[in-house]
């Protein structure tokens, strides 16, 4: 059973940082997209940041803040968060795609940016 667990979300005040880690109970090899979503209260979820075997891909809302990265020793994929805002509240979840399509989210982890 393949798990991805998330780590790093808390409460942050406007302008502060935060880093994301999501762990792969298997090698991240075995993924082919990796990623992060959030979820707003009242909206739908939307991607943040994803990367491929070839690109790596960002939210217009998050491009210069945010950044995505992978460690394949520690299987995990980080999302750090720079010059966050109050509209970057919400739960992010980390999500996976192996390489013969199954789709695997974690539990999510809250973000929450005071103003």
């Amino acid at each position: 059973q393949v798990q991805l667990v998330e780590s790093g979300g808390g409460l942050v005040q406007t302008g502060g940082s935060l880093r994301l880690s999501c762990a792969a109970s298997t090698s991240i090899y075995s993924f082919r997209i990796m990623g992060w979503y959030r979820q707003a209260p009242g909206k739908q979820r939307e991607l943040v940041a994803q990367l491929t075997s070839y690109t790596t891909n960002y939210a217009d809302s998050v491009k210069g803040r945010f950044t995505i990265s992978k460690d394949n020793a520690k299987n995990t994929v980080d999302l750090q968060m720079n010059g966050l805002r109050p509209e970057d509240t919400a739960i992010y979840s980390c999500h996976g795609v192996a390489g013969y399509g199954s789709n695997y989210w974690g539990q999510g982890t809250q973000v929450t940016v005071s103003s």
